[in-house]
């Protein structure tokens, strides 16, 4: 947002601390989080629609779903998954970066579709299977390019067979 036009969210909107041990509640800390108008409007329609007391609680459920979520999904164990983009095709050198990434991960990196959408934007949807964690390295690195509006990964526990098994050189 431009010119220091921040909306902050914390304490005074609502947000009731969570419980402890012993009901005791516990203590939370205050956070500034800038979004874009149409972001915001979309969380405002979210906390109203799905009953939250304040954008807060609404944040704070979202965030703790997807740190669940985290810690559920990356270790080392090889999956398959998809990295789901959504940038500005205009920023200058982001489809060179991205490309330069699949590259660099070409082991783990299966094949890439994309898609223009109006308003200068491409949807770009990356096909990898490997270890959860180095998934999570390439998504994040890819996730936090300048140019990168969003981003996501999503993991399965499943493998891609081979479609050229390789039986060792010299063929046979």
């Amino acid at each position: 947002m431009a010119g220091g036009d921040e909306t902050e969210m914390g304490a005074d909107d609502g947000a009731v601390p969570e419980e402890g041990a012993g009901g005791r509640r516990k203590p939370v800390s205050r956070i500034s989080l800038s979004l874009s108008e149409d972001l915001l409007c979309e969380l405002d329609t979210m906390v109203g629609e799905r009953g939250f007391a304040s954008r807060s609680q609404a944040v704070a459920t979202i965030l703790h779903r997807s740190l669940v979520e985290h810690r559920h999904k990356v270790g080392d164990r090889v999956m398959v998954g998809t990295i789901t983009l959504f940038y500005d095709h205009l920023a200058p050198g982001v489809q060179q970066r991205l490309a330069d990434l699949q590259r660099r991960y070409i082991a783990e990196v299966i094949s890439s579709l994309h898609v223009h959408l109006m308003n200068n934007q491409t949807l770009e949807v990356v096909l990898v299977q490997g270890p959860a964690a180095t998934l999570q390295t390439i998504a994040d690195t890819m996730i936090t390019e300048r140019g990168v509006i969003s981003g996501r990964l999503e993991l399965a526990a499943a493998l891609i067979p081979p479609i050229h098994p390789f039986q060792g050189e010299g063929g046979g």
